[in-house]
């Protein structure tokens, strides 16, 4: 059994553009968790700040992502290509909705306990084990790439001002995605997997994450921390977290 849980909060913002999916759930307010049993997806979706309607693109995203049959045999890149093509029909048919679009991280479960990722854009995916927290997803922006290439360092990656230049997410009517696929290990006891929107990425440090996590404390209530403290750290973005947790039982 898995153990999920996740949070989602406008922040200073009017309206919120994030929004998760745990199992066949799709939320863009509050708090949810669940347990379950393989097979089951968990993601998140931003909507591209500067584009029309990106509550509504996150939002439809994930449900496209949530009635999808997946399976260990499932072509990932191609069925999520699909839900790429569909955003972009629907806002290409829709003027009120013209270039609606929205990134994408999530996890499925197989269920033989296998674990694939899937990533367009800047939402990220970590993996906090034996205390110490790590980047599994990786960013496809323009900082990352000048970070790649060695013209940037890590804390210039953190506060560049072109920081929120992603490559073409889900939606986009100018390209089509990359879509990273990875093959994840089985989780081990004790492990969490982190999806995080940008809100909460550009706004906590990985040693705040690390020490939250250690806290002796409900699953919840660490998440809530994480997003009160991006908050505090002057966050101007939604922010959204979810997590799973191997237990049978919530933590």
């Amino acid at each position: 059994m898995y153990y999920c849980c996740g949070i989602t909060d406008k922040g200073i913002m009017p309206h919120n553009e994030d929004a998760f999916l745990i199992d066949r759930s799709v939320n863009d307010s509050g708090t949810f968790q669940k347990m379950t049993s393989c097979p089951f997806t968990v993601a998140v979706s931003d909507g591209v700040s500067g584009e029309n309607s990106g509550e509504f693109a996150s939002r439809m995203c994930l449900e496209y992502i949530r009635d999808m049959d997946f399976s260990q045999n499932t072509d990932m890149e191609r069925s999520l290509m699909e839900v790429h093509r569909r955003l972009a029909q629907y806002s290409f048919e829709n003027p009120d909705m013209n270039n609606m679009q929205a990134t994408l991280c999530g996890l499925f479960f197989g269920s033989d306990d296998s674990i694939k990722v899937f990533n367009v854009g800047d939402s990220r995916l970590y993996r906090f084990r034996g205390g110490r927290i790590r980047q599994i997803s990786r960013d496809q922006s323009l900082v990352q790439l000048l970070y790649e290439e060695g013209a940037i360092t890590l804390e210039q990656r953190r506060t560049h001002a072109r920081r929120n230049i992603i490559f073409p997410v889900f939606g986009s009517l100018s390209a089509e995605p990359e879509i990273d696929i990875i093959e994840l290990g089985a989780m081990q006891y004790g492990d969490i997997l982190l999806l995080c929107t940008d809100g909460l990425s550009d706004y906590i440090s990985a040693v705040d994450m690390e020490e939250i996590l250690e806290l002796p404390k409900k699953l919840p209530e660490r998440l809530e921390m994480m997003v009160r403290k991006a908050l505090e750290n002057g966050c101007t973005d939604n922010i959204t977290v979810t997590a799973v947790v191997y237990y049978n039982r919530p933590v």
